[in-house]
């Protein structure tokens, strides 16, 4: 802490707070400079921000199959059977006649404790009830590889733990994952359901499921499961044991049946979903989707058109050299709107005459113009609606002719395609193609110039650098800032100190002129 003017009466930190404003001048300058450094920096990043999204989104999109040849299928029977047409299903019309769905192989238990023999109480260890295990049974597959070494059976075992529940060996059946089987304990009806969690017909003129009695102490038998159903009926009735699975079954445009494991069936890329049984015939329609075609055209035009707008638009931007960037003492005198406005202003023109940018929409512009050689119908932009803004203003901005597009788009989906995403490195280069070149050209130039988002070093990039070097001298010149505070101080101690001792003197002589003062 320090305090001057005591001897000279003098406001020694004011004038030394003077000085080192002037001595601080070119350290604002310095100080500016960076900052511009910044704005223009995270200006270039805004830019490849807009770049990136083209890149990574909209042109990927535009180079899917499914953006051109998305198919709409109409079903009338839609609560029995429906489809979906991948891009290369043929457009038509399809009859399906469903007869039977696909069913899954279930085995439900008698009640527990309903008979002295067979006695069993859930809610106690399973070695109380003279259960050692192991538990085993046998699942199916198509062929002859599900179990490997040749056989199309898998052997499922269980191993009985030391205080293991009924409860504990659902989980440890439920949690293996090379079974096609879940097992549950209803509670209010006193059974055991073992079911097969796939459908169809593994094991033809036998049980889905296969389980041995003699293992584990006749474990499924105490469960009231059993493999004969037609042997077993409850109080009710109601047939038990194990209820076969069943195929799906379905004829195909009145002429070809088919049966299948599953309530879905592929043919002709087209996916055939069964619900229900049909009532006689359901007609399914496949068309092409021509909204989303144009929808997805049209979202990739406005989105080149915002980089085209922003890049195009900072090259018109004003530079306004009389708003240098405010210093924190400049902004402690200002309001929150007059630093906006000012900073608007200080901000413009940030990116003007730029060349990664300039020749980077050059590149994107000249990627529309020449023509795309191939075996399709179209061979430019403007033969299917699409064509650049006459308007220089607009900066090469590209405009839609909805209607010709459609036309084209619904006549013609495939060459639409070529045109666009035609991926040789010849002359039949697709448009798409051709400027996802120019774009990542582009990215690259900007990340050298300004950097990635995720750049940390300033080494990295050309700003960077600059930047980097404008902190050492602002660093040095700090350091020499404090050394000349320090001088000023020292200056104006001894002058103080000097005063102090003339002010001593004078008191001296004073008293010896004047005896009777004392």
């Amino acid at each position: 802490m320090r305090i001057g003017g005591l001897a000279s009466g003098i406001d020694t930190e004011s004038i030394i707070k003077d000085l080192m404003n002037a001595e601080r001048l070119p350290l604002n300058k310095l100080q500016q400079d960076r900052t511009k450094l910044e704005w223009k920096r995270d200006a270039f990043r805004d830019v490849n921000k807009l770049l990136l999204d083209l890149d990574q989104k909209k042109i990927l999109n535009m180079k899917l199959s499914d953006t051109y040849n998305k198919k709409i299928v109409t079903s009338t029977q839609e609560g029995a059977v429906r489809a979906t047409g991948s891009a290369g299903a043929s457009n038509g019309t399809y009859r399906i006649e469903v007869k039977q769905l696909a069913t899954s192989a279930i085995n439900v238990g008698e009640k527990l404790n309903t008979k002295d023999d067979l006695k069993f109480n859930p809610d106690e260890t399973l070695a109380s009830q003279g259960f050692t295990g192991p538990i085993k049974f046998r699942t199916y597959g198509k062929d002859d590889s599900y179990g490997g070494d040749g056989k199309n059976f898998r052997e499922h075992r269980y191993e009985i733990e030391e205080g293991d529940k009924l409860s504990d060996v659902i989980k440890r059946i439920n949690d293996d994952k090379d079974s096609p089987v879940r097992m549950t304990y209803d509670e209010n009806s006193d059974r055991v359901i073992l079911e097969a969690t796939r459908t169809g017909v593994y094991n033809p003129g036998g049980q889905e499921i296969e389980f041995e009695d003699k293992d584990g102490g006749n474990f499924f038998k105490r469960l009231g499961l059993h493999q004969k159903p037609e042997e077993i009926k409850d109080e009710d009735g109601v047939r038990l044991g194990e209820h076969g699975a069943r195929n799906a079954e379905f004829t195909y445009n009145n002429a070809y049946t088919v049966n299948t494991q599953d309530n879905h069936y592929q043919l002709n890329g087209v996916t055939f979903q069964f619900l229900d049984e049909t009532k006689g015939t359901a007609t399914l329609n496949i068309t092409n989707d021509i909204d989303n075609t144009v929808d997805k055209i049209k979202e990739f035009v406005e989105a080149y058109n915002e980089i085209v707008e922003a890049i195009s638009g900072s090259q018109r931007e004003e530079v306004h050299r009389d708003f240098p960037p405010l210093t924190e003492e400049q902004k402690a005198d200002m309001s929150d709107r007059e630093i906006e406005l000012w900073e608007e202003k200080a901000k413009s023109g940030m990116l003007k005459g730029e060349t990664a940018l300039t020749s980077g929409l050059a590149n994107m512009r000249s990627s529309w113009y020449s023509t795309v050689k191939n075996d399709g119908q179209f061979a430019s932009l403007t033969e299917i609606g699409i064509s650049t803004s006459p308007d220089y203003m607009d900066g090469g901005k590209l405009i839609i002719d909805e209607d010709k597009l459609r036309e084209v788009v619904a006549n013609d989906p495939e060459s639409v395609q070529k045109l666009f995403s035609n991926n040789t490195k010849d002359d039949g280069r697709g448009l798409i193609n051709r400027l996802e070149d120019a774009v990542e050209g582009t990215i690259a130039q900007v990340n050298q110039r300004a950097g990635r988002a995720t750049d940390v070093s300033l080494d990295s990039y050309a700003l960077g650098k600059r930047m980097k070097e404008i902190n050492e001298r602002i660093t040095n010149f700090e350091r020499r800032l404090g050394q000349v505070e320090s001088r000023y101080w020292k200056q104006f101690s001894e002058m103080e100190r000097a005063i102090s001792m003339m002010n001593e003197q004078s008191n001296m002589l004073m008293s010896n002129f004047n005896p009777g003062a004392m």
